[in-house]
């Protein structure tokens, strides 16, 4: 059984920094696409950012952009999540998710493109 484990969360003030991990047990990692999502109070999760299985290729959100980085560790079946130059808006339960190894370019943003999520890791941004 595939287990996704986010941690790194927090509080932190605005325009500070945080690194999120996504280790992944019981199964493939290296193969795979994965993928971060956030929900906001309130709203409903929504595409952050995701890699390919080589980590050659990324994707954002524009509401991202330029202040996220995602990457990954294929021998510690670990993929990351760098966030710099936090916004009060980017406060959300931040989530991780495992998809196949090929995920067309235009669908890493959408969910039901992943097939396991982890349990979500809270970052709270205080103005």
């Amino acid at each position: 059984q595939v287990q996704l484990l986010e941690s790194g969360g927090g509080l932190v003030q605005a325009g500070g920094s945080l690194r999120l991990s996504c280790g992944v047990s019981g199964g493939a990692f290296r193969t795979n696409a994965m993928g971060w999502f956030r929900q906001a109070p309130g709203k409903e999760r929504e595409f952050a950012a995701a890699i390919t299985w080589s980590g050659g290729r990324t994707y954002y959100a524009d509401s991202v952009k330029g202040r996220f980085t995602v990457s990954r560790d294929n021998a510690k079946n670990t993929m990351y999540l760098q966030m710099n130059n936090l916004k009060p808006e980017d406060t959300a339960v931040y989530y991780c998710a495992q998809g196949p190894t090929f995920i067309s370019g235009s669908n890493y943003d959408t969910e039901r493109e992943y097939d396991y999520w982890g349990q979500g890791t809270q970052v709270t941004v205080s103005s």
